[in-house]
């Protein structure tokens, strides 16, 4: 339940319908306490009195009587009915889509076959016509309105017993012996009940207004009895002259109807485990800041520079610590790798720079992010976004994902062009048709009108790098871009890249699990284990002596061509759980070189010569060399 009201309180409108709803209910709950002239009760004298008048606060209608209490008890009546139908719709509108989709066959194309003829009418001359049969009257409303709505339920409710009803769980529970009446009820009924709460949610309003609709047409609510349907038919005749009898019942209609739909669509996002991706947990536009303590100052060094980042996820009651503490600079025209296993933190790393963790459940809890001097940790969003892709832009690792499927891959190169430039939709596509070229993408004046799956892996690879060239970067951050491809294309990648950045004098922050990568492209390599740097140089020093034991075991895990006899390790273990890491080095359980005062302490990283860095009490031995 808390879960379900911190997603629907995420909702800004929900939230204001259920604000508005608790209003307008408490409202109606108090109205036999409250001291309101009688709603029935004539007075031709002091009729149509204008709203703020004495003893009548939003005046009177045409027969005297007091609008304010009218509207209040109108009110409680409209509501009672509006829900009282969409109860009973759901109640037999559930039984009938349950009994329908768990048995099945024959009972189930009998009952659905039913439930198309009663859909083939228009809802609203069939509830004319069950009013007009049962005779006028706010109970005869109140059926004819559920029973339209019946078999809108029924068609919901079946369509998702029929997917439960051949679950594993439910043969398991015939096989056990239930009956099937009991598996309904505690097998399949209780899989069932978010949907109908989200069905009911989202029509109890619109029933509301059916109910409103038959009492304007004066077969619901009868004279002298006022609900808001009622009120509102009466008051047309003085439309003109007496506009407030209108207005009053009217307005009262949309404020509920509008608040109960914001609400109910709150409801279904927070109950729907289908929608909980959309409006509700949908991140914010740039990543949540919290951070304690002083802020760690720019020390002049590269051009995009990380200061003890430290990036958190609070999922419940856990707090997972993706990155802790992480400084790292890039210069101009340098490559700096980023390597470690899969969940070391080095993807949560590249996208807090620019505020792209989703929070959500991500959280920046301290260090700093400057670019040329500027901390980008905090910034206003409009900073975030000017510098997003004109600046500092980002290659994803799947580019299938990344870009839209029902847009061209001009349209979308276009677009990243005219977001950052006003520039002519012409000269942005010559713009467009130059990056394809410059990322070696043959006749790029045709495909630059294909879609994403008109193209492969390693095409659509270059239009991702394309893409985060179109407004000449200062830094290019590459999440692991050649992961999914194959080592041919893997090394036409990295030609272009590298030549990119030896042309353009780009920075790039290249993220991988490959130390093949690294050495064929990166001037430097940094090494993540559980959120933290455990060692980074240079990427020739490195490979030819690594420091730090999780590096040395993660160079020999790499097989070497024409070293077939060479025995490839594997480090034992999995990395530990960032939310419960141990004292000392959380590398120490799966280390070869572990002593008892690895287990101790905090470990520093701290610097072996000018451009080395280990954190490590006992490295390996400086005499150990690879050819690299």
């Amino acid at each position: 339940m808390t879960a379900f009201l911190k997603l629907l309180a995420r909702n800004r409108l929900a939230l204001a319908g259920l604000i508005v709803m608790g209003l307008v209910a408490g409202l109606a709950l108090v109205t036999p306490i409250l001291p309101l002239a009688d709603p029935d009760v004539t007075d031709t004298a002091n009729r149509f009195k204008p709203p703020f008048s004495e003893g009548a606060l939003l005046g009177t209608d045409h027969l005297g009587r007091d609008l304010l209490s009218r509207l209040l008890h109108g009110t409680r009546l409209s509501l009672a009915v509006g829900i009282a139908a969409a109860v009973v719709a759901a109640t037999l509108g559930a039984a009938i889509g349950i009994i329908a989709g768990f048995y099945g066959g024959r009972t189930d194309n009998v009952i659905m076959r039913g439930v198309d003829m009663l859909m083939a009418f228009p809802y609203i001359l069939l509830a004319l016509a069950i009013v007009a049969a049962l005779g006028p009257g706010l109970m005869n409303a109140l059926i004819a309105v559920a029973a339209v709505n019946i078999p809108f339920f029924a068609r919901n409710i079946r369509g998702i017993t029929v997917g439960i009803a051949h679950k594993e769980f439910v043969d398991a529970a015939r096989l056990s012996g239930m009956t099937d009446a009991r598996i309904i009820l505690t097998e399949v009924l209780p899989n069932v009940v978010p949907v109908i709460v989200i069905a009911m949610s989202t029509t109890i309003g619109w029933m509301i207004l059916e109910t409103a609709g038959l009492s304007f047409l004066g077969l619901g609510s009868q004279p002298p009895q006022a609900d808001l349907g009622s009120m509102l038919g009466e008051a047309r005749s003085a439309l003109i002259s007496n506009p407030h009898t209108s207005i009053v019942p009217g307005a009262m209609i949309l404020i509920i109807v509008m608040a109960i739909n914001l609400l109910g669509d709150g409801v279904r996002d927070a109950l729907d485990p289908r929608l909980r991706s959309g409006a509700l947990s949908r991140p914010l536009p740039a990543t949540e800041v919290r951070r304690k303590g002083p802020v760690p100052a720019h020390d002049g060094e590269g051009l995009l520079a990380l200061r003890d980042l430290e990036t958190r996820f609070h999922v419940k009651d856990r707090v997972y610590k993706a990155v802790g503490g992480v400084s790292l600079s890039v210069r101009p025209g340098e490559c700096l790798g980023i390597i470690g296993e899969s969940g070391s933190g080095k993807s949560v790393t590249a996208l807090s720079v620019m505020g792209l963790v989703a929070s959500p459940p991500g959280v920046i809890t301290g260090g700093a992010v400057y670019y040329d001097g500027q901390d980008l940790i905090g910034a206003p969003y409009s900073t975030l976004r000017r510098l997003r892709g004109e600046k500092v832009a980002y290659i994803f690792q799947d580019p299938l994902a990344t870009l839209h499927p029902l847009y061209t891959v001009g349209d979308q190169l276009i677009e990243a062009i005219q977001v950052h430039h006003p520039v002519a939709k012409s000269e942005a596509r010559a713009r467009a048709i130059d990056l394809l070229k410059s990322v070696r993408i043959p006749n790029a004046e045709s495909r630059i009108a294909s879609y994403p799956h008109e193209m492969s892996g390693g095409m659509r690879q270059r239009v991702g790098i394309a893409m985060a060239l179109a407004n000449d970067p200062d830094v290019i951050i590459a999440d692991e871009p050649t992961t999914a491809l194959d080592v041919t294309v893997q090394a036409q990648i990295l030609a272009v890249l590298d030549d990119l950045r030896r042309d353009r004098g780009l920075a790039i922050v290249f993220i991988t699990h490959d130390f093949g990568v690294v050495a064929q492209l990166c001037d430097r390599v940094a090494v993540m284990y559980a959120g933290r740097i455990v060692e980074q140089g240079r990427t020739d020093e490195i490979l030819r002596a690594p420091a730090h034991p999780y590096t040395s075991k993660l160079m020999e895990c790499v097989p070497e061509l024409g070293e077939g006899r060479r025995r490839l390790e594997a480090i034992p273990g999995l990395p530990p759980l960032v939310d419960r890491l141990p004292d000392g080095c959380a590398f120490a359980e799966r280390c070869h070189r572990v002593q008892p005062d690895c287990r101790q302490g905090e470990l520093t990283l701290e610097a072996t010569n000018d451009s080395r860095k280990v954190r490590c009490r006992h490295p390996e031995p400086i005499t150990r060399e690879r050819a690299s």
